[in-house]
């Protein structure tokens, strides 16, 4: 703040008027990117393992995989419980601790209750490191805004390379297998996990759009509309359709957020890119009509994965109704799911591509998440871990006058991670990166924002 002295000639001679100007933060310094970038090292390490490839199957439900980025969340939460020991203060507001610790209610709950505890004790670290653990380290670890901003254009690094790798499988057709042809985009994280190349890609496109919709211009908006231009490319050939909805709706919700006039203006230039990219260009285009059209066939010729999707969900359906209140208990729905399908479930669903050989994969969750914790946490769960991520959407958006660009970050991977969850489920490498966004959209909620 400065007082400013302005004179002035009025109709009875010179007037002298003070105002008080507000000086805009100075531009951030390369020494301030190296030091906050390496106080954030424990969260870059973790986004920077994901590119390691190989890294174990996309087991649902509550199965560990065991890759490095997981090793690296586990030093992150030593590391964050080591300085907040240290500062000797209180490290969460009383809001903070009970929303992000709102989870381990409904986790220990159907791990006691369980038909079989003690095969049900191996989920528990896995849901409280995923749900609690890692959001609430990624927090405290970030101070304010420009840390926010690294975490965030570090995420958007991550999703560029991990879908440069994946459009190069589709050209060269060395990506995992799709309709007998081995050109399904799956970046570094191999056939087992093909969700996992179109999580983090989806990812960077919503974060890129929202520092494009919410900052004021220059350089930071013309660098994000190039990255979410450049990551819709292997967007569309993941031929992921969970995360095809996903994020349409998310970024027509963040369009709507920064207005209505604005939003009209984009979705025009958005539909002539893509009519360009998949109409002009062919990228995928028989192939992405033909993954569209298979949303909607749900009762006329659904293919086998449609068939085996909703036939795990009514298996789920049936667990819960079992068990209403606590579940069947964590890890239950591979033990249940039997005796609770129809003949209609095949035995698995076939991998093959992208540098491995042809593999059974066993359908181990429903592969949606709200149905994973009915079935497995009952009501009392649900109500635990959705109820604490529909606090950290409400939070996001009762803060979106504070700074438009992360409000419009943070609303838009909260969205998209409840929309994705009606089609996915934890499991997986790219499980943990997750966790790592949902401490990212918790700290614009929960903690308190400083500008610099």
């Amino acid at each position: 703040m400065a007082t400013v002295t302005t004179t002035a000639t009025g109709p009875t001679g010179p007037v002298t008027r003070q105002a008080t100007a507000r000086h805009a933060a100075p531009a951030p310094t390369v020494r301030d990117w190296a030091h906050r970038t390496g106080r954030l090292s424990p969260v870059l390490a973790v986004l920077a393992l994901l590119l390691v490839p190989g890294g174990g199957g996309a087991e649902g439900g509550t199965g560990g995989t065991g890759t490095l980025a997981d090793a690296a969340s586990g030093l992150l939460v030593l590391i964050c419980l080591v300085r907040v020991i240290r500062e000797g203060a209180r490290p969460l507001t009383r809001a903070a601790a009970v929303v992000l610790g709102l989870p381990v209610l409904g986790i220990c709950l159907a791990t006691i209750t369980s038909n079989d505890p003690a095969a049900s004790l191996p989920g528990v670290p896995r849901y409280v490191q995923i749900f609690v653990l890692v959001p609430a380290a990624v927090l405290l670890m970030i101070r304010d805004r420009r840390d926010f901003a690294v975490v965030a254009w570090s995420l958007v690094g991550l999703a560029l390379l991990q879908g440069a790798v994946g459009v190069v499988q589709f050209l060269t057709g060395t990506g995992a297998s799709y309709m007998g042809e081995d050109i399904r985009a799956v970046g570094t994280f191999g056939p087992t996990d093909v969700m996992g190349m179109a999580t983090v890609v989806s990812y960077g496109l919503v974060i890129a759009t929202g520092i494009a919709l919410g900052s004021a211009g220059g350089r930071v908006r013309t660098a994000a509309l190039v990255c979410a231009g450049l990551l819709f490319v292997p967007l569309v050939v993941s031929f992921s359709r969970g995360a095809w909805i996903a994020t349409v709706l998310t970024c027509a919700v963040q369009l709507l957020l920064s207005g209505l006039r604005r939003a009209g203006r984009v979705a025009l230039v958005v539909g002539a890119l893509a009519v360009v990219l998949v109409g002009g260009f062919g990228i995928g285009s028989a192939m992405v009509q033909e993954r569209l059209s298979s949303i909607t066939q749900v009762t006329a010729a659904p293919d086998q994965s449609v068939t085996d999707r909703y036939t795990m969900w009514a298996a789920a359906g049936q667990m819960w109704r079992a068990d209403p209140v606590t579940g069947v208990g964590l890890k239950g729905f591979p033990q249940y799911r039997d005796a609770n399908a129809s003949l209609a479930l095949s035995s698995g669903s076939d991998t093959a591509g992208a540098g491995a050989g042809f593999q059974r994969q066993p359908l181990l969750s429903p592969h949606n998440m709200y149905l994973l914790v009915l079935s497995e946490q009952g009501l009392v769960g649900l109500l635990a871990l959705a109820g604490s991520w529909v606090a950290l959407l409400v939070g996001a958006l009762r803060r979106r006058g504070r700074g438009t660009d992360c409000a419009l970050v943070a609303v838009g991977l909260l969205g998209w991670q409840l929309v994705d969850f009606f089609y996915a489920d934890i499991g997986g490498p790219s499980t943990v990166l997750m966790s790592v966004v949902l401490g990212l959209a918790a700290w614009w909620s929960l903690a308190e924002v400083k500008r610099a």
